[in-house]
Formats: C-alpha cells, structure tokens, sequence
C-alpha cells in the first residue's frame, strides 16, 4: 500500500467524519418520523413516504461508506456513486410525484438537492483522493529525466 500525503489522509477523514456524521442525522431525523410518534410525523408536514424511506435506509449506507473513506477500502468510493445515484433516481421520481400534483413540502427539495449533490461530491472526492500519483513523461521518481546516468543502447 503506497504512502499517502498528510493532505490526503486529512481530506479522507473530513469526508468519512462528514459521511458518517450525516448518516447519523439521517437515521435520527427519517426514523423520528417513520418510527417516532404522532407529533413528529405532523411537525413533518407532507412528507413523501418513499423518499423518507429511500433516505432512512440509505443513512445506513453512508455510515458505512464514511467508515470505508476513514479505513481506505477501496469499494467504499462506488458506495458513494450508488448513493449519489441512488439519490438523483429518487430525486427523479420525487420530481415526478410534484408534477403529478402530489402533497410535498418545499424543504424536501431542498434536501434532496443537498443530499444528491453532497454525494456526488463525496463520490468525486473518494476517486480523487484514491488517484495514484502520477510523474510527468519523461521524469523518473528520482527526478532524474530518463536515460540520465544509464548507459546508451548501441
């Protein structure tokens, strides 16, 4: 396993710390109104049962995707590109809900707008930080250029 930058690693914690942090808030709030009692379904308003349903389970998947960014486990990055796809279908559907007339309430655009766009930058960054660094052509590790102290072919 190659060695990475006190950037990199500090970058990979915010996202794990952030991922996971968001589950979290996540299970608390969609479970208050999916398990919670009476008062909390109201103080929700209109919500839209599928979508707090998709977001309750996913905040599942984002604590164990946060928890891949802190160990490095490679398949935690695709975690987050289902997540955020994922996020954008229901987002899709949720559209097609409001168009068809259906009950909403206007922060659940709002939060669907953040949690998409959260996870496709997650996902953006986890592929980022994971990149292998690269040297230009032509310049070895060493930074030396190639065929500097070597001998010639004939």
């Amino acid at each position: 396993m190659r060695s990475e930058s006190r950037a990199i690693r500090i970058g990979r914690y915010v996202m794990a710390a952030v991922a996971v942090v968001f589950g979290l808030m996540t299970l608390r709030e969609g479970g208050a109104v999916l398990f919670g009692s009476d008062g909390a379904r109201q103080a929700a308003g209109d919500y839209v049962g599928f979508v707090v349903w998709f977001n309750f389970l996913a905040g599942f998947a984002y604590v164990v995707a946060g928890l891949g960014f802190a160990l490095r486990w490679k398949w935690s990055r695709w975690l987050a590109v289902v997540i955020a796809a994922g996020s954008a279908i229901v987002f899709g559907i949720f559209a097609l809900h409001i168009m068809q007339g259906g009950a909403y309430e206007t922060r659940t655009v709002a939060a669907m707008t953040f949690r998409t766009l959260l996870w496709a930058a997650l996902a953006g960054g986890a592929f980022f930080l994971a990149r292998t660094p690269r040297s230009p052509r032509g310049i070895r590790p060493t930074g030396e250029p190639e065929g500097a102290n070597t001998p010639s072919r004939v």
